[in-house]
């Protein structure tokens, strides 16, 4: 499928979907996983696509339900729609190659985020926007964190107040997402770590309670709640 940006904004917003999602148990692939009967990858769609900034959606989709997926985001906005890899980067260097340069910043966002609220899109790419490298938006870490040997001891307390829980999108210039991709040795988590590995700052930003990770069977309960009581444009 031929990406075509649209002229309303400057920001590209790369979706890595491919994954299986193997803690929420047996059944479709995480993103294909529904909430409140729509696939999460529909309800985080929905929030990107009302982002006035983002200019292309590309969603790297399990290789054996791209047509599918394409089809089904069809009704909800335009998104470009290629085949992901069996890890998270291979996903998002697939979407990432089809993003015109004509696009300076890139958004990376989990599908299992899709909560996440248009604000903090804004919030990421303006951030971006202003000159930094790299934008991560992110929650201070609420629960005492210890150290723990393998044997289970405790080697001792992490001081919280210098700790943050990561989320996503995840906001970079274009050229240094993909420089950091090109450098990248190994496996990384997210990608403001391969970013980190180019020597470049990171920077941290407000995150949101609503862009939570759906990972387990719980959390799937709990965003359905979200669903009913909160504001999907709320910070």
């Amino acid at each position: 499928m031929t990406a075509q940006p649209s002229a309303r904004g400057d920001v590209a917003v790369v979706v890595p979907a491919a994954g299986a999602g193997l803690r929420l148990g047996p059944g479709a692939p995480k993103a294909l996983r529904l909430l409140d009967g729509e696939p999460l990858l529909v309800h985080a769609i929905r929030r990107i696509a009302a982002s006035p900034s983002v200019a292309m959606i590309v969603v790297a989709a399990p290789p054996a339900e791209v047509d599918a997926v394409g089809a089904l985001l069809a009704p909800i906005a335009p998104v470009v729609v290629v085949a992901g890899g069996a890890e998270r980067q291979e996903s998002v260097a697939a979407a990432l190659a089809v993003v015109p340069p004509s696009l300076g910043i890139v958004l990376v966002h989990d599908a299992a985020r899709c909560l996440a609220p248009v604000s903090l899109f804004e919030r990421v790419a303006a951030a971006v926007r202003s000159g930094s490298d790299a934008v991560i938006p992110a929650l201070p870490v609420v629960d005492t964190i210890k150290e723990v040997s393998g044997d289970g001891d405790v080697l001792g307390t992490v001081d919280r107040s210098v700790l943050r829980a990561v989320q996503t999108p995840q906001g970079f210039r274009a050229s240094v997402l993909r420089a950091a991709h090109a450098a990248a040795a190994g496996l990384h988590t997210d990608d403001a770590g391969a970013v980190e590995k180019l020597g470049l700052v990171v920077r941290c930003v407000a995150g949101s309670d609503l862009a939570l990770k759906i990972t387990r069977p719980m959390d799937l309960a709990l965003a359905t709640h979200l669903l009913t009581v909160s504001d999907p444009d709320a910070v």
